[in-house]
Protein backbone atom coordinates (compact mmCIF):
# COMPACT_ATOMS: atom_id res chain seq x y z
CA UNK A 1 0.00 0.00 0.00
CA UNK A 2 1.65 3.32 -1.05
CA UNK A 3 0.92 6.74 0.84
CA UNK A 4 -1.51 7.81 -1.57
CA UNK A 5 -3.81 5.08 -0.60
CA UNK A 6 -2.93 5.29 2.97
CA UNK A 7 -4.08 9.03 3.44
CA UNK A 8 -7.30 7.47 1.87
CA UNK A 9 -8.15 5.23 4.84
CA UNK A 10 -6.82 8.25 7.52
CA UNK A 11 -8.47 11.17 9.10
CA UNK A 12 -4.96 12.76 9.82
CA UNK A 13 -2.70 14.71 7.50
CA UNK A 14 0.19 12.97 6.51
CA UNK A 15 3.58 13.69 7.09
CA UNK A 16 7.03 13.99 4.69
CA UNK A 17 9.68 14.94 7.42
CA UNK A 18 13.41 14.36 7.70
CA UNK A 19 16.95 16.16 6.85
CA UNK A 20 17.57 18.42 3.87
CA UNK A 21 20.34 15.91 2.88
CA UNK A 22 21.27 12.93 3.88
CA UNK A 23 24.72 14.05 5.66
CA UNK A 24 25.77 10.17 7.12
CA UNK A 25 24.01 7.33 8.38
CA UNK A 26 23.68 7.98 11.93
CA UNK A 27 21.98 11.42 11.89
CA UNK A 28 19.75 9.66 9.27
CA UNK A 29 18.82 6.88 11.38
CA UNK A 30 18.12 9.24 14.67
CA UNK A 31 15.96 11.31 12.68
CA UNK A 32 13.90 8.63 11.39
CA UNK A 33 13.35 7.63 15.03
CA UNK A 34 12.36 10.08 16.64
CA UNK A 35 9.58 11.42 14.24
CA UNK A 36 8.30 7.35 13.75
CA UNK A 37 7.84 7.48 17.32
CA UNK A 38 6.09 10.81 17.35
CA UNK A 39 4.00 9.91 14.28
CA UNK A 40 2.95 6.56 15.69
CA UNK A 41 1.83 7.65 18.91
CA UNK A 42 -0.67 10.44 17.05
CA UNK A 43 -1.14 8.31 13.99
CA UNK A 44 -0.03 9.96 11.37
CA UNK A 45 1.27 8.53 8.25
CA UNK A 46 4.95 9.37 7.77
CA UNK A 47 7.27 9.39 5.26
CA UNK A 48 10.55 10.55 5.60
CA UNK A 49 12.11 12.79 3.63
CA UNK A 50 15.99 13.31 2.41
CA UNK A 51 17.56 14.44 -0.36
CA UNK A 52 20.13 11.78 -1.74
CA UNK A 53 22.17 15.07 -3.29
CA UNK A 54 21.55 18.87 -3.86
CA UNK A 55 21.44 19.85 -7.51
CA UNK A 56 20.46 22.78 -6.98
CA UNK A 57 23.08 24.79 -4.96
CA UNK A 58 23.88 28.89 -4.88
CA UNK A 59 27.74 28.37 -4.90
CA UNK A 60 29.63 25.89 -6.60
CA UNK A 61 31.18 24.94 -3.00
CA UNK A 62 28.15 24.08 -1.70
CA UNK A 63 28.05 21.04 -0.43
CA UNK A 64 25.86 18.28 -2.42
CA UNK A 65 26.31 15.09 -0.86
CA UNK A 66 27.96 12.32 0.41
CA UNK A 67 27.85 9.85 -3.11
CA UNK A 68 24.52 9.03 -4.95
CA UNK A 69 24.52 5.01 -4.08
CA UNK A 70 26.00 5.27 -0.45
CA UNK A 71 22.82 8.02 0.65
CA UNK A 72 20.40 6.36 -1.22
CA UNK A 73 21.45 3.05 0.20
CA UNK A 74 20.77 5.34 3.90
CA UNK A 75 17.67 5.93 2.70
CA UNK A 76 17.04 2.19 1.56
CA UNK A 77 18.12 0.95 5.40
CA UNK A 78 15.76 3.49 7.58
CA UNK A 79 12.67 2.14 4.88
CA UNK A 80 13.53 -1.37 6.51
CA UNK A 81 14.70 -0.75 9.71
CA UNK A 82 11.56 1.55 10.47
CA UNK A 83 8.63 -0.27 8.29
CA UNK A 84 7.94 3.46 6.61
CA UNK A 85 8.28 4.92 3.21
CA UNK A 86 10.99 7.34 1.88
CA UNK A 87 11.12 10.10 -0.75
CA UNK A 88 13.95 11.87 -1.96
CA UNK A 89 14.16 14.53 -4.65
CA UNK A 90 15.29 13.77 -8.65
CA UNK A 91 16.75 16.49 -10.65
CA UNK A 92 16.99 14.32 -14.37
CA UNK A 93 15.47 11.20 -15.64
CA UNK A 94 18.83 9.31 -15.20
CA UNK A 95 18.33 10.55 -11.00
CA UNK A 96 14.72 9.04 -11.19
CA UNK A 97 15.59 5.46 -12.60
CA UNK A 98 18.38 5.49 -10.52
CA UNK A 99 16.40 6.45 -6.85
CA UNK A 100 13.65 4.59 -7.60
CA UNK A 101 15.50 1.41 -6.90
CA UNK A 102 15.71 2.39 -3.35
CA UNK A 103 12.42 4.64 -2.50
CA UNK A 104 8.93 4.86 -2.39
CA UNK A 105 8.32 8.63 -3.31
CA UNK A 106 10.17 10.54 -5.83
CA UNK A 107 10.48 14.16 -5.50
CA UNK A 108 10.03 16.79 -8.27
CA UNK A 109 11.84 20.34 -6.94
CA UNK A 110 9.83 23.54 -7.44
CA UNK A 111 12.57 24.96 -10.00
CA UNK A 112 12.12 21.35 -12.39
CA UNK A 113 8.46 21.11 -11.99
CA UNK A 114 7.47 21.92 -15.68
CA UNK A 115 10.34 19.28 -17.14
CA UNK A 116 8.31 17.06 -19.35
CA UNK A 117 11.13 14.84 -19.01
CA UNK A 118 11.74 14.53 -15.72
CA UNK A 119 8.23 13.88 -15.17
CA UNK A 120 7.53 11.34 -17.66
CA UNK A 121 10.56 9.58 -16.45
CA UNK A 122 9.43 9.57 -12.46
CA UNK A 123 6.24 8.57 -13.38
CA UNK A 124 7.25 5.44 -15.60
CA UNK A 125 9.28 3.90 -12.51
CA UNK A 126 5.92 3.52 -11.13
CA UNK A 127 6.84 5.22 -7.76
CA UNK A 128 4.32 8.14 -6.37
CA UNK A 129 5.06 11.44 -7.84
CA UNK A 130 5.37 14.60 -5.75
CA UNK A 131 5.47 17.86 -7.77
CA UNK A 132 6.53 20.70 -6.05
CA UNK A 133 4.68 23.81 -7.46
CA UNK A 134 6.90 26.11 -9.05
CA UNK A 135 7.56 29.45 -6.96
CA UNK A 136 6.84 30.71 -10.25
CA UNK A 137 3.11 29.28 -11.18
CA UNK A 138 -0.21 29.79 -10.46
CA UNK A 139 -2.00 27.11 -8.24
CA UNK A 140 -4.24 26.61 -11.54
CA UNK A 141 -1.16 25.72 -13.65
CA UNK A 142 0.25 22.56 -11.51
CA UNK A 143 -2.95 20.45 -12.80
CA UNK A 144 -0.96 20.55 -16.24
CA UNK A 145 2.68 18.84 -13.98
CA UNK A 146 -0.20 16.46 -12.49
CA UNK A 147 -1.82 15.66 -16.19
CA UNK A 148 2.03 14.39 -17.62
CA UNK A 149 2.45 11.82 -14.26
CA UNK A 150 -1.04 10.53 -14.98
CA UNK A 151 -0.87 10.14 -18.85
CA UNK A 152 2.26 8.58 -18.42
CA UNK A 153 0.06 5.84 -16.84
CA UNK A 154 0.57 6.70 -13.13
CA UNK A 155 -2.42 7.79 -11.15
CA UNK A 156 -0.17 8.64 -7.94
CA UNK A 157 0.86 11.77 -7.34
CA UNK A 158 0.64 14.33 -5.26
CA UNK A 159 1.83 18.18 -5.44
CA UNK A 160 2.71 20.45 -2.54
CA UNK A 161 2.81 24.32 -2.21
CA UNK A 162 5.93 26.11 -1.07
CA UNK A 163 5.50 29.87 -1.62
CA UNK A 164 5.77 31.99 -4.42
CA UNK A 165 8.39 34.26 -5.44
CA UNK A 166 8.03 38.06 -3.81
CA UNK A 167 10.65 40.13 -4.90
CA UNK A 168 14.19 39.02 -5.37
CA UNK A 169 15.09 37.19 -1.98
CA UNK A 170 12.00 36.60 -0.36
CA UNK A 171 8.59 34.00 -0.58
CA UNK A 172 4.75 34.29 0.73
CA UNK A 173 2.45 31.17 1.25
CA UNK A 174 -1.44 31.85 -0.83
CA UNK A 175 -3.17 30.05 0.88
CA UNK A 176 -5.91 29.67 -1.42
CA UNK A 177 -4.03 27.92 -3.52
CA UNK A 178 -3.92 25.13 -1.60
CA UNK A 179 -8.28 24.58 -2.10
CA UNK A 180 -6.95 25.41 -5.61
CA UNK A 181 -4.80 22.81 -6.42
CA UNK A 182 -7.23 20.27 -4.81
CA UNK A 183 -10.07 21.12 -6.80
CA UNK A 184 -7.71 21.19 -9.81
CA UNK A 185 -5.90 18.98 -9.69
CA UNK A 186 -7.76 16.53 -7.86
CA UNK A 187 -4.73 15.09 -5.68
CA UNK A 188 -3.60 15.10 -2.08
CA UNK A 189 -1.86 18.34 -1.39
CA UNK A 190 1.14 19.17 0.96
CA UNK A 191 1.75 22.48 2.65
CA UNK A 192 5.82 22.86 3.02
CA UNK A 193 6.47 24.51 5.93
CA UNK A 194 10.03 25.25 6.00
CA UNK A 195 10.95 25.92 1.99
CA UNK A 196 7.80 28.68 2.12
CA UNK A 197 10.21 30.29 4.45
CA UNK A 198 13.25 30.28 2.48
CA UNK A 199 14.95 33.43 1.76
CA UNK A 200 16.69 32.67 -1.55
CA UNK A 201 19.10 34.32 -3.51
CA UNK A 202 21.33 36.21 -0.46
CA UNK A 203 24.76 38.08 -1.20
CA UNK A 204 26.24 35.66 0.65
CA UNK A 205 25.18 32.91 -1.70
CA UNK A 206 23.77 30.87 1.28
CA UNK A 207 19.66 30.88 1.73
CA UNK A 208 18.55 32.30 4.16
CA UNK A 209 14.92 31.48 6.32
CA UNK A 210 13.18 32.21 9.15
CA UNK A 211 12.05 29.11 10.88
CA UNK A 212 10.38 30.55 14.54
CA UNK A 213 7.46 31.17 11.34
CA UNK A 214 7.40 27.54 10.74
CA UNK A 215 4.75 26.80 13.31
CA UNK A 216 2.64 29.65 12.14
CA UNK A 217 3.15 28.41 8.53
CA UNK A 218 2.14 24.43 9.60
CA UNK A 219 -0.50 25.91 11.55
CA UNK A 220 -2.16 28.18 8.58
CA UNK A 221 -1.89 24.83 6.20
CA UNK A 222 -3.34 22.47 8.78
CA UNK A 223 -6.10 24.74 9.60
CA UNK A 224 -7.53 25.28 5.52
CA UNK A 225 -7.16 21.67 4.89
CA UNK A 226 -3.99 20.83 3.65
CA UNK A 227 -3.60 16.88 3.09
CA UNK A 228 -0.25 16.46 3.96
CA UNK A 229 3.37 18.71 5.91
CA UNK A 230 6.39 19.01 4.71
CA UNK A 231 8.85 19.97 6.96
CA UNK A 232 12.97 19.29 6.85
CA UNK A 233 14.02 18.90 10.73
CA UNK A 234 17.66 18.70 11.68
CA UNK A 235 19.24 17.85 15.57
CA UNK A 236 22.15 20.30 15.27
CA UNK A 237 21.06 23.13 13.05
CA UNK A 238 24.38 25.45 13.02
CA UNK A 239 26.71 22.08 11.75
CA UNK A 240 23.72 21.28 9.15
CA UNK A 241 25.29 21.17 5.63
CA UNK A 242 22.65 22.52 3.83
CA UNK A 243 19.30 24.80 4.66
CA UNK A 244 20.20 24.89 8.48
CA UNK A 245 18.65 28.38 8.42
CA UNK A 246 15.34 27.62 7.72
CA UNK A 247 14.75 24.14 9.02
CA UNK A 248 13.04 22.96 12.27
CA UNK A 249 15.14 21.77 15.42
CA UNK A 250 14.02 18.38 15.89
CA UNK A 251 13.47 19.11 19.86
CA UNK A 252 10.74 21.31 18.32
CA UNK A 253 8.81 18.37 16.41
CA UNK A 254 7.12 16.99 19.29
CA UNK A 255 5.49 20.27 20.51
CA UNK A 256 4.36 21.12 17.19
CA UNK A 257 2.79 18.17 15.85
CA UNK A 258 1.21 17.62 19.28
CA UNK A 259 -0.53 21.44 18.01
CA UNK A 260 -1.10 20.63 14.47
CA UNK A 261 -3.31 17.27 15.53
CA UNK A 262 -5.71 19.30 17.57
CA UNK A 263 -6.12 21.51 14.52
CA UNK A 264 -7.13 18.79 12.22
CA UNK A 265 -9.53 17.30 14.86
CA UNK A 266 -11.19 20.56 15.31
CA UNK A 267 -10.90 21.38 11.60
CA UNK A 268 -12.84 17.89 11.26
CA UNK A 269 -15.32 18.13 13.93
CA UNK A 270 -16.40 21.24 12.15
Amino acid sequence: MNIIEKIKDSDMFFLLAGPCVIEGEEMALKIAEHVSELTNRWGIPYVFKGSFKKANRSRLDSFTGIGDVKALEILAKVRKEFQIPVVTDVHSPEDAVLAAEYVDVLQIPAFLCRQTDLLVAAARTGRVVNVKKGQFLSPEAMRFAVEKVRESNNPNVMVTERGTTFGYQDLVVDYRGIKIMQQECHCPVVIDATHSLQQPNQACGVTGGQPALIETIAKAGIAVGADGLFIETHMDLPHAKSDGANMLRLDLMEGLLEKLVRIREAVRES
